[in-house]
């Protein structure tokens, strides 16, 4: 992958973004396709980002008709998790994919996305944890991943439209 770092808004640093070829995209989009389905169907309901036919502008409805059902207050966390995708570790993320996809094919093709190196000024570094923002697979382990953290929050009795 090539990296890229971008600026995030407000100065607060920079995005690191691993780009991948075109040969790799097409394959996460492929895998994309076929993983959203199975995963999509059992993330939380209160979960917004990254997910298909949903949105920012969503998340605000429903925090909206939270209000006018009668709850007394609701909390914009509009928050970034910081360094998330750089500290994703990957045995955890590769144990929650496996739950759902027992194909090992597939499992160890993602693992070699998650561990394959970052290239900048024609030098490779290795990975050993995080995943790459940039690949059209990336929102859909980082929902996967956090996938149980919704579901705890909700548990915990925590009415919340959650945008990641």
């Amino acid at each position: 992958m090539r990296k890229v770092e971008i600026p995030k808004p407000g100065g607060k640093g920079v995005r690191l973004l691993g780009i991948p070829t075109v040969v790799d995209r097409l394959i996460q989009q492929a895998l994309n396709q076929v993983m959203q389905p199975i995963f999509d169907k059992d993330f939380s309901e209160s979960s917004y980002g990254f997910r298909a036919g949903r949105n920012a502008h969503d998340t605000v409805r429903q925090a909206r008709n939270h209000v006018a059902s009668g709850k007394r207050w609701t909390v914009d966390m509009d928050m970034d998790l910081e360094k998330f995708f750089d500290r994703v570790n990957h045995d955890i993320l590769m144990s929650r994919i496996a739950r759902k996809i027992g194909d090992e094919r597939i499992l160890k093709l993602i693992r070699r996305y998650l561990e394959s190196g970052m290239m900048a000024g024609g030098v490779v570094s290795q990975r050993t944890q995080g995943t790459p923002q940039g690949g059209p697979l990336s929102p859909l382990l980082s929902n996967i991943l956090l996938d149980d953290l919704d579901k705890k929050l909700e548990g915990d009795g925590h009415v919340l439209p959650l945008c990641g």
